[in-house]
């Protein structure tokens, strides 16, 4: 079974009745989109839960693939995604933009929450709905494990898409974020149509 207890889950089902859990991948990356995703939370979802599902962040590249594509062939498996792309996170920074993410993904899910589940220690901004900011959520809470899992394979393939536009930058293998070699190109070539421009050291090179 999954390394991850729901009975915080199942508790929230008792008193709330509607349940949906959120987090997001892509926050500190210096090119892409921020992507959120929303897991409607249902007596079905945690009674079928997938093996394995942890925090995104500690599992490989395969076997994150491999639980994506078990979630998405679960029949009552419901989630909504939203990205915000890089001249938005700009304009606007990169928690506001977060907090767009999310808000467009819940609008997906098409019900209305009685309780978000949130990963961090952050509310949402201007939502209506009561909220519980969870800290390491996603290393902690099952379904929003799932969120995690659902948004980060969804902006990997993105940004494999990017890499095969801009192979100069090695998407591929960084998927955006400030690594050594990243760092190299970016001086090398300069920011592309997707960098963050207000980012360091990305603002630099301007």
């Amino acid at each position: 079974m999954s390394l991850l207890d729901s009975s915080l889950e199942r508790n929230y089902l008792r008193k709330f009745g509607s349940l949906i859990a959120l987090d997001e991948a892509g926050r500190g990356p210096l090119a892409g989109p921020v992507v959120a995703c929303a897991v409607l939370v249902t007596p079905e979802f945690l009674k079928h839960r997938v093996a394995r599902v942890n925090d995104s962040k500690l599992l490989s590249e395969k076997q994150r693939e491999e639980i994506f594509s078990k979630l998405l062939a679960q029949p009552n498996f419901q989630f909504g995604l939203a990205k915000v792309m890089p001249k938005t996170i700009d304009r606007i920074n990169i928690l506001q933009a977060t907090h767009q993410a999310m808000r467009q993904a819940m609008k997906k899910v098409k019900i209305t929450p009685h309780l978000v589940l949130v990963d961090g220690n952050q509310k949402i901004s201007k939502i209506k709905f009561p909220q519980k900011t969870i800290i390491n959520g996603d290393a902690r809470v099952y379904s929003i494990a799932c969120a995690s899992i659902i948004a980060k394979v969804t902006r990997d393939r993105i940004m494999l898409r990017y890499a095969r536009r801009f192979p100069e930058y090695g998407f591929e293998s960084h998927k955006g974020y400030g690594t050594p070699g990243h760092l190299i190109q970016l001086i090398k070539y300069g920011p592309s149509a997707i960098h963050r421009l207000s980012f360091a050291p990305v603002a630099q090179l301007r």
